[in-house]
């Protein structure tokens, strides 16, 4: 099994680089495990203190659980990530059946900054976006998608986005065997990723 992680900031177009690196390989040899199905739990806590959370700090993901899944598919065994409702903030108690499969893509903001995790990755990529696009994107997918308002979106942005980008993602960039420019799509950077798994598959 070939594992990528795929991480970057938020909306710095990982997803568009997920869709293209895998649009030209065989559905059937290409699993997705997304780091938003794992945030921890939060269950025990009210609706109030559950939107007090800074969801862009490590502390807001269960690594354990996603190097624990990683390991079974590994085995080859099936697993079933949670899905997370970001209107509720908090699992729904669903899952998403996960097959193994040839490669695994592991893509999430903050996936490189866990060490277990990170030394589980044959390849790990950062996907670079300027700080104004990708702040753009955030506001048009969280108010479109997420049911937030502009206000809200800003504050987020300035009390915990930007500084948890600074203090925890950008850094990680220094661990990514590829950097990928993602301000216009870069279709250099994915396909030589799409070449390095094709001969990995061979």
């Amino acid at each position: 099994m070939l594992i990528i992680g795929i991480g970057g900031g938020t909306g710095s177009g990982k997803t568009t680089v997920v869709n293209e690196i895998i649009k030209q390989l065989p559905e059937n040899e290409v699993g997705i495990i997304s780091q938003d199905s794992y945030y921890n739990d939060t269950s025990h806590l009210s609706y109030e203190a559950r939107t007090k959370i800074n969801f862009d700090h490590p502390r807001s993901i269960d690594f354990d659980l996603i190097c624990e899944h990683l390991n079974v598919l590994k085995k080859g065994s099936p697993i079933h990530q949670p899905v997370y409702s970001f209107v509720k903030h908090n699992r729904t108690g669903d899952t998403i059946h996960t097959l193994p499969r040839k490669v695994m893509i592991v893509e999430g903001i903050l996936i490189l900054t866990n060490p277990e995790l990170r030394d589980m990755f044959d390849i790990k990529i950062f996907v670079h976006a300027d700080s104004d696009e990708r702040l753009i994107r955030r506001i048009k997918r969280d108010i479109t998608q997420r049911g937030r308002d502009i206000d809200e979106v800003l504050s987020r942005y300035q009390t915990t986005l930007k500084p948890m980008h600074e203090q925890f993602i950008e850094p990680t960039k220094e661990f990514a065997d590829i950097i990928i420019p993602n301000n216009r799509y870069n279709t250099v950077a994915v396909d030589i990723v799409r070449t390095i798994i094709s001969e990995r598959l061979a």
